[in-house]
């Protein structure tokens, strides 16, 4: 499972001193994420099957501030369990996609839309900007939090339109934040490397007492040359790669930190987050289709947090001319059981029963046009002991997709425990998740 591929995940471990009625001590972690959560023709993720799976693994954090939660926003907080959440400003084109979970109570949300946008990577179709709240970490402390998603681009428009983004945010504190600890988190889409971004993000920091968590954490207070290469690292990273690698780059998701005469940051940790949202559990296989219908995503349900492995015990396959839906059991590993089913009731039905030690290895699916739209019309599912189930009629758009040949796994044998694509009276899009 790769969770939101395109995107960083970074986080702060602050230890924190107040000194409000007696001197005492806490801490707790921020996690700054943009979910790629546009419409899924938009977005630079995968949203209907990422965000689902990003929900239950967003606990451990006590304060995150999320960027483009936008269209997803529901399966973004179904799994979540933080005690306060703000509410949605709305999908794209309407909200600015800002939103934050929280372990700590809130007052004062504020959420103010940028007075300047450069069109050209379309920043100005929905209105973003930033959002406030004051939120209470403990009796007597409270911070001031801000979560901002900047113009993005590194055209001279991009630059001109962040830089103005950045005094807009500079603006407020200096009216709201007046004497309050404070942290700014969120999607940048800047770099002390790229020239402009750099003057823009140091003043920033020196007019408001910021320091760069990243900076501090990692660079030792040094910060990159303005105009140097840019500090940039493949992604995805390869498994294994170990922290100090992935926090070496720079990234434009940043977390800028100040305390106060009454709270202090005494200590804090600054990490890439990545390997907290990457599994090698299950493998997610190419969809075949088209966008069109309702979509789905059983992964989460089928497969539960536990490594117990889910079985397939049965599918069916309804189709003619294309597919017309699909239906499948699943056996769960504490002796319950799942039924699933996609898609409409025409067609005809095809079953295949599994044995016990039988599970689908091969998935062959192939799409054409019908009504202008792209639908699924043809759909065979091999087992291991080359047994077939199959519907509809090939054409000469097909994918076949096998189970993996690595051992990531710890060697277990891979196989079909769930599927995921769009579905109406017939299948728009399918494709398969193997564990």
């Amino acid at each position: 499972m790769t969770v939101s591929k395109s995107r960083f995940w970074i986080g702060l471990s602050a230890l924190i001193s107040s000194a409000a009625a007696a001197q005492t001590q806490g801490s707790f972690s921020l996690l700054s994420y943009n979910v790629a959560g546009l419409p899924e023709a938009l977005s630079s993720g995968n949203p209907v099957v990422d965000t689902p799976l990003i929900s239950p693994r967003l606990k451990p954090y006590n304060i995150i501030h999320v960027q483009e939660d936008f269209n997803y926003h529901a399966a973004l907080y179904a799994n979540d369990t933080h005690a306060y959440r703000t509410p949605t400003s709305g999908g794209a084109a309407i909200g600015s996609g800002l939103n934050t979970l929280s372990d700590f109570p809130y007052i004062d949300l504020d959420r103010v839309t940028w007075k300047n946008c450069n069109l050209n990577s379309g920043d100005c179709l929905t209105p973003k900007g930033f959002t406030f709240m004051r939120v209470r970490i403990d009796d007597g402390a409270w911070i001031d939090l801000y979560n901002l998603h900047t113009d993005a681009g590194d055209q001279a428009g991009d630059i001109t339109a962040r830089a103005s983004n950045f005094a807009q945010v500079s603006a407020y504190m200096q009216t709201w934040s007046v004497g309050m600890p404070v942290v700014v988190m969120g999607d940048t889409n800047s770099r002390y490397t790229r020239p402009g971004d750099s003057d823009t993000l140091h003043g920033l920091l020196s007019a408001n007492g910021l320091s760069d968590a990243w900076v501090t954490n990692v660079r030792g207070g040094s910060f990159p040359a303005s105009g140097a290469p840019a500090l940039v690292c493949d992604f995805p990273f390869a498994a294994g790669t170990p922290q100090a690698q992935m926090v070496a780059c720079e990234v434009v998701d940043k977390i800028l930190v100040r305390g106060s005469a009454f709270l202090t940051f005494e200590q804090t940790s600054y990490a890439n987050e990545n390997d907290a949202f990457l599994s090698s559990a299950v493998r997610l296989a190419d969809p075949v289709g088209g966008p069109h219908g309702d979509a789905f995503n059983d992964i989460p349900s089928i497969i539960a947090s536990s490594a117990a492995v889910p079985k397939i015990t049965a599918i069916t396959v309804r189709g003619a001319n294309r597919v017309d839906g699909i239906s499948y059991a699943v056996q769960h590993a504490n002796g319950t059981s799942t039924a699933v089913t996609h898609g409409g009731t025409g067609g005809t039905p095809v079953s295949l029963s599994l044995g016990p030690d039988e599970y689908v290895t091969q998935v062959q699916a192939c799409s054409g046009k019908h009504n202008n739209t792209t639908r699924v019309f043809f759909l065979s599912l091999v087992t291991n002991r080359g047994r077939t189930v199959q519907a509809g009629k090939t054409t000469s758009e097909c994918v076949v997709a096998g189970v993996p040949g690595d051992d990531a796994a710890g060697g277990k044998e891979w196989g079909l425990v769930a599927f995921w694509g769009r579905e109406g009276d017939e299948m728009d899009r399918v494709g398969g998740a193997a564990y």
